[in-house]
């Protein structure tokens, strides 16, 4: 069993293995994500469980963003274009060049997030702010930490990001990244022995009125900065009791002259994770 998927819902925690479902005997998110030995505990319950089904149960269950009591924290400028289209938001706020010398700063640019308060799950809707004119999601992986600083698996996220706010004022970032429902994680945290593989992909789609009207992938071998070295600075003069959830970056970034508007589909699909799809409210 080398890979593992494991779901939040309303009736539970869910371990899908080798094509089957298997239920935990945990209740607890928190306790869950900070068992000692992750891997190994959660291989070891779904080896001893009989299983309820096969993966048709998910279809049937109501899956939830997989946090409870973690924060949310993402990592910026950590792909080229996400440093390029940064640059070009803020250049006339005089700000363009502070991202290019981040990229290329020993100190990554970390900043706070969300709460489970603020963020949503699959099938949920993300909102965009009333007070900006220029809004567009962004597809990463997200690390699963526990309370010890150890990457226990990823899962799928979209930081929505009000550029136009950013743009004005680099220091206006978290009121441009942190809002209600400006946060969405999902479907499931993907769980395997060793790191997540540097080929893996990354898909957006944006849908508008069921036509596709943008679509791109990327590899995460892409990033300029190692996963265990955004977790070493995460981690330096923060402690996370319950555990956190780390944004990696995008490299995925629609056109200037894209918006976002109510009602489009956001659509990202990463390799062995899956799809996370959400709704503009």
């Amino acid at each position: 069993m080398p890979n593992v998927k494991i779901y939040k819902t309303l009736s539970g925690i869910f371990i899908e293995a080798d094509g089957k479902i298997y239920k935990s005997g945990q209740t607890s998110w928190d306790t869950f994500l900070n068992q000692e030995d992750f891997y190994q505990s959660v291989k070891t319950e779904a080896e001893n469980k009989r299983s309820i089904g096969d993966v048709h149960l998910l279809d049937e269950m109501i899956l939830q963003a997989p946090i409870q009591n973690q924060e949310i924290w993402a990592a910026g400028v950590t792909y080229t274009r996400s440093r390029d289209a940064r640059m070009e938001e803020s250049k006339d706020a005089g700000g363009g060049s502070f991202y290019d010398k981040v990229y290329a700063a020993v100190r990554p640019e970390l900043f706070f997030k969300a709460t489970a308060h603020r963020c949503v799950g699959p099938d949920e809707k993300v909102r965009i702010r009333k007070d900006s004119s220029w809004n567009v999601p962004e597809p990463e992986l997200v690390l699963v930490i526990n309370r010890r600083g150890h990457i226990l698996g990823y899962t799928a996220g979209n930081d929505m990001s009000s550029r136009s706010i950013e743009g004005e004022n680099p220091l206006y970032l978290p009121q441009a990244k942190s809002y209600d429902g400006s946060a969405a994680i999902g479907p499931c945290i993907y769980i395997c022995q060793g790191p997540i593989s540097a080929e893996t992909n990354i898909r957006m789609q944006i849908k508008r009125n069921n036509e596709l009207i943008y679509s791109d992938s990327v590899q995460i071998n892409k990033m300029k900065r190692s996963h265990t070295e955004l977790v070493e600075f995460l981690f330096r003069e923060c402690s996370f009791p319950f555990g956190c959830l780390l944004m990696t970056g995008t490299c995925l970034v629609p056109g200037n002259d894209f918006t976002l508007q109510p009602e489009d589909e956001i659509i990202i699909q990463i390799d062995q994770i899956g799809t996370l799809r959400n709704t503009v409210g």
